[in-house]
């Protein structure tokens, strides 16, 4: 096994539990807010703007809220990532770009579905038809394009975990497989059953990676 990447502890990759903490928060606040439930993709736009418009948008918001906290620690733990993928060689150097490029694009996804979901709380009566656009919108950029570019930074930080001993064997699969869910989550739009890789991507990545940022800050290899 190879000798760990980072020598020192990384208490920023303490972002990767942050991410998790955040969008995880901000959908349990709102599901317990909410009066209404979430509606699904394609659901009427009547319905779609009543939800976000309950209770003067309050629980729309606070997801937005955690959604935009995941992006901007997202952000952080996309350099930690990186950092993960050790000194310069051909290797990890291509490791470390597609972090960058995985990561960025997480964390801009997730962060325009936040300002999306925030716009819908302001529709008006008579704006059922924007409810709709704005939704779909949400859906695109929090879900599928979000799923991809978090899988690629998982599946970095699998790759560089295991090969910098700086995460268990069953951490890293477990990450892999996240990976593989994620990226493969665009396949909803030529058939909608495969809907389900969004959600199990997300979560099972975001466990890995709160795990990978608790052991890299404490320096555990």
């Amino acid at each position: 096994m190879s000798t760990p990447a980072t020598s020192h502890p990384d208490r920023a990759a303490l972002s990767g539990l942050l991410a998790g903490v955040g969008f995880v928060g901000g959908v349990a606040g709102a599901m317990a807010l909410a009066d209404l439930p979430f509606p699904r993709p394609g659901a009427d736009p009547a319905q779609i703007r009543k939800y976000f418009t309950q209770d003067a948008g309050r629980p729309a918001r606070l997801s937005a809220a955690g959604q935009a906290l995941s992006a901007a620690a997202l952000v952080r733990f996309t350099a930690s990532v990186a950092k993960l993928a050790g000194p310069a060689s051909r290797h990890s150097l291509a490791l470390r770009a597609a972090a960058v490029a995985g990561g960025g694009l997480a964390a801009a996804s997730l962060a325009t579905s936040a300002v999306t979901h925030t716009m819908l709380t302001l529709l008006k009566e008579d704006e059922d038809d924007r409810a709709a656009t704005l939704a779909r919108r949400a859906f695109v950029a929090g879900g599928p394009v979000h799923g991809v570019g978090f899988g690629v930074l998982t599946g970095v930080l699998a790759l560089a975990g295991l090969r910098a001993g700086e995460l268990p064997r069953p951490v890293a699969i477990t990450g892999l497989a996240s990976a593989a869910l994620s990226v493969l989550s665009p396949l909803y739009f030529v058939w909608e059953p495969a809907g389900w890789l969004i959600p199990a991507g997300r979560f099972s990545g975001l466990l890995v990676s709160g795990i990978a940022g608790v052991r890299l800050a404490r320096g555990a290899g």
